[in-house]
């Protein structure tokens, strides 16, 4: 029997009565309230299956309805949610979500992001199971399990448009995020009897950034004893995921590589389709299938309802309803043993059903269970995994060696802009060090070889580590200004109890 504990604890037990940890439900007859959003695209057709199918097995849900995506967006609401859907989330506390459809081009946000970020939602929650013989896979034994930071990362949304050729992004990791889901993920594996948990970075690039995430894992590893620990460089992580997921148990990752990889992961193990995620928070939670509304097979009646059915499962377990959990997965395993399934997952020859028939097929089997595949069991006495806190450390000692200034030049010879610059600076007491364009020095001794763009930073540092005041840097910009050097932004260049906290050049 398999079994998965509890994703979080912050739910209302009763309309108007809100839940501090104890999740009662389970022993009561008292109906949840839940937010249902039935989205664009598929997501009409796949909400309408899955709460048909949650009302047959009996689960106790006061539903809201609120309406988001495609029309929200048309109307305005760059979000593609508006306010008083927000007074239901953060009412109800759990949010069931069909997908939705971003308008493509500037000015709209992901939806998605939005809810995640502005309601706290930091853990991401997505099991990979392969299904064989009943669902193709190439991974009989696959069963692992990734969790994904939701709030941070590249998903920060900071983007700036810097010169004419160049754009940026940046990557934002905190040490609070990386210590509240490293944690997370680990009290996932022990609360569910996991055995390993492995950590996918690329620190070996970006050593800040993805070096804290690495260095909060092996932290925090060494209080779980019992749990294997290894962490991966992300590239060869992700390769062998690909080949060989039976080895992984439960993954922890930062926010771009956990989204990639939990598609490629969900997608070998039989479907993207069956594939649901809980995004759980301090202060709610939003269950939804991974994949999106998929416009083309609209109104066809073909769509797999499963993902998000399974994120419904996922659902009733943090609402405290395992038994109702019990029974809808059961069914639901039951029908794929007999063959009953949607286009997407049909074996060669085998005739698909369509989304109602699969529905009214789960529903046929609600007390079932099945034989080949491992039934699931959801123990009603199992505690709510508790939602780790976001700590405040004390800060440390910062000084500052110098700063780094970005800037918009169009001459493509960096000892011109070198030369430009020093005059520029004068008698300043920071001095030039050194020139980069995308992140290669390229001034002093740069190769001619590497190819530059319009945007430059130019490393101004102190004669001593540390000896760097505000006041320098302003002097130094004034300067520049009054050249007509065309400063972009400035990042300062710090370190924090003495240890560097910035990074050198390539080719420094």
């Amino acid at each position: 029997m398999v079994s998965e504990t509890q994703l979080g604890a912050d739910v209302e037990a009763d309309a108007g009565t809100e839940a501090t940890g104890d999740v009662t439900a389970s022993n009561s007859l008292a109906a949840v309230p839940i937010t249902v959003a039935r989205g664009d695209g598929i997501g009409p057709e796949i909400m309408d299956a899955t709460l048909r199918i949650l009302e047959a097995a009996g689960a106790r849900l006061a539903i809201e309805e609120v309406e988001i995506g495609e029309a929200v967006y048309a109307r305005g609401h760059s979000a593609g949610i508006e306010p008083g859907s927000w007074d239901s989330l953060r009412r109800t506390k759990v949010f069931l979500k069909a997908p939705i459809t971003t308008p493509q081009g500037g000015g709209f946000k992901s939806l998605n992001v939005t809810i995640r970020k502005s309601l706290g939602l930091f853990a991401n929650v997505r099991p990979c199971v392969a299904y064989a013989p009943f669902v193709q896979t190439r991974h009989e034994g696959m069963g692992m399990v990734i969790v994904r930071e939701n709030e941070e990362d590249l998903y920060a949304g900071i983007e700036h448009r810097q010169t004419d050729e160049v754009m940026q992004c940046l990557k934002v990791i905190s040490r609070p995020g990386c210590e509240r889901i490293v944690r997370y993920a680990f009290d996932y594996a022990r609360a569910n009897g996991r055995k390993k948990v492995t950590c996918f970075t690329k620190d070996n690039i970006m050593k800040l950034t993805d070096g804290l995430f690495h260095k909060v894992f092996d932290e925090i590893a060494v209080e779980y004893p019992e749990i294997e620990n290894e962490h991966w460089i992300v590239d060869i992580g992700a390769a062998k995921l690909a080949d060989t997921p039976e080895i992984f148990d439960v993954i922890v990752m930062p926010n771009l590589y956990g989204d990639i990889l939990s598609d490629v992961a969900a997608q070998i193990a039989g479907s993207v389709g069956l594939a649901g995620s809980a995004n759980i928070g301090e202060h709610g939670a939003m269950f939804e299938a991974i994949h999106g509304s998929a416009p083309r097979r609209a109104g066809q009646d073909v769509a797999n309802p499963s993902g998000l059915l399974l994120a419904a499962v996922m659902m009733l377990v943090h609402i405290g309803q395992p038994d109702v959990a019990e029974r809808v997965h059961n069914a639901w395993l039951a029908t794929l043993e007999a063959g009953i399934t949607t286009y997407d997952i049909a074996s060669p020859g085998a005739t698909p059903v369509g989304t109602a028939a699969f529905a009214t097929a789960v529903i046929e089997r609600i007390g079932t269970s099945p034989v080949t595949l491992p039934a699931v069991t959801y123990p009603a006495d199992q505690p709510p995994l508790a939602i780790p806190p976001a700590l405040q450390h004390e800060p440390q000692t910062k000084t500052m060696d110098g700063v780094d200034v970005f800037l918009h030049y169009y001459d493509r010879d960096p000892a011109v802009l070198a030369e430009a610059l020093t005059a520029a600076a004068g008698d300043a007491s920071l001095k030039l060090q050194l020139i980069t364009n995308r992140g290669v020095k390229v001034w002093p001794n740069g190769l001619p070889e590497t190819f530059c763009t319009d945007h430059w930073r130019a490393r101004f540092q102190s004669a001593e580590a540390g000896a760097t005041t505000r006041s320098d840097v302003l002097d130094l910009l004034h300067r520049l200004d009054k050249a007509g050097l065309d400063f972009i932004k400035t990042e300062g260049l710090y370190r924090f109890d003495g240890e560097l906290g910035y990074s050198l050049a390539q080719g420094q």
